[in-house]
């Protein structure tokens, strides 16, 4: 997943402060925070809210999102895909402003403090926990690394999905209740539908380069006309959960505030299925972030009400 990075002098320093923030890629921690606030909030409705734990959750989730933007910076520079063709923000290897083992030992520190983090969560939640998260860990170094890099094989939609939705928000879930219901399996799939949608905008837009260096994203394998479709129906899944929860009696009426930045919705998939590419898509990657953020806060608050 991608973010926008800062052009100021401070990050153009070599091995400054500045670059390693860029490297972590700022904007893409809402992706991560977003799951926590859904699963917190279905905590909260059904009256087990625990602090403590929905806290070390939503640090756990933003350490692995680091870790992962930056074990990929490094490995995707390293593995031709990006080039100085690149059309998204600039990535801090590929600019020559940090080296890739610089960036691999702020990756490690980052999945460091997930694992010690971790630890605290095992201790009250059990097992799950430490399945979950040496998973998420082991899923954020395979991502883009090691002999057979889940990105490049197709995978990529898959592990957004399932480690920013399914897992995020059941994880969250679980260190509060202890358990998952269907209910929240069913709000962790709309969250990851749109975690999903993001990714699938950067692998339109980076579509060439990504088939030049060998990054078999479904994009690549299945064509761009499917990535087109694939993303409206992201958006549509998504924004068909919250009036699925209120029709069949699992939230009152307020979780149709999930619906209010449908219209938005709308614009983006019209946006996609218009044609757009290459670089001018890297506006509707940020506009599709801003999506999740938004659908995240008025799901999460709906389902309070």
């Amino acid at each position: 997943m991608t973010g926008a990075v800062g052009s100021s002098a401070a990050v153009r320093r070599v091995g400054s402060p500045a670059a390693y923030w860029a490297a972590a890629r700022p904007h893409t921690l809402p992706a991560a925070a977003v799951p926590v606030l859904v699963g917190t909030a279905l905590a909260l409705r059904d009256g087990l809210f625990a602090p403590l734990p929905a806290l070390a959750a939503l640090a756990g989730a933003l350490l692995l999102q680091v870790g992962t933007n930056l074990v990929n910076d490094a490995d995707d520079f390293e593995r031709g895909a990006d080039d100085a063709r690149r059309l998204g923000p600039p990535r801090m290897v590929q600019s020559g402003l940090l080296g890739a083992a610089q960036v691999r030992r702020a990756a490690y520190l980052a999945f460091g403090a997930a694992a010690l983090v971790g630890v605290y969560l095992i201790a009250h939640a059990g097992w799950p926990i430490l399945l979950l998260g040496t998973a998420s860990i082991a899923a954020g170094l395979a991502y883009t690394g090691g002999p057979w890099p889940l990105g490049y094989h197709g995978l990529g939609d898959l592990f957004v999905f399932l480690f920013f939705g399914l897992a995020a928000v059941c994880g969250t879930y679980f260190v509060q209740v202890g358990a998952v219901t269907a209910t929240v399996v069913a709000a962790a799939a709309a969250v990851g539908a749109l975690a999903t949608a993001i990714l699938v905008v950067n692998n339109l837009r980076d579509a060439e380069t990504d088939c030049d260096a060998g990054k078999r994203t479904l994009v690549v394998l299945l064509g761009d006309r499917f990535g087109r479709a694939q993303y409206v129906a992201l958006l549509a899944f998504a924004h068909a959960v919250p009036p699925l929860f209120w029709l069949l009696g699992t939230a009152g009426p307020g979780v149709l505030l999930g619906l209010l930045p449908l219209p938005f919705a709308f614009v983006l998939g019209r946006t996609v299925l218009a044609g757009e590419s290459g670089g001018a898509l890297n506006a509707l990657l940020r506009d599709t972030a801003r999506l999740e953020l938004v659908f995240g806060v008025m799901f999460a608050a709906g389902l309070l009400l």
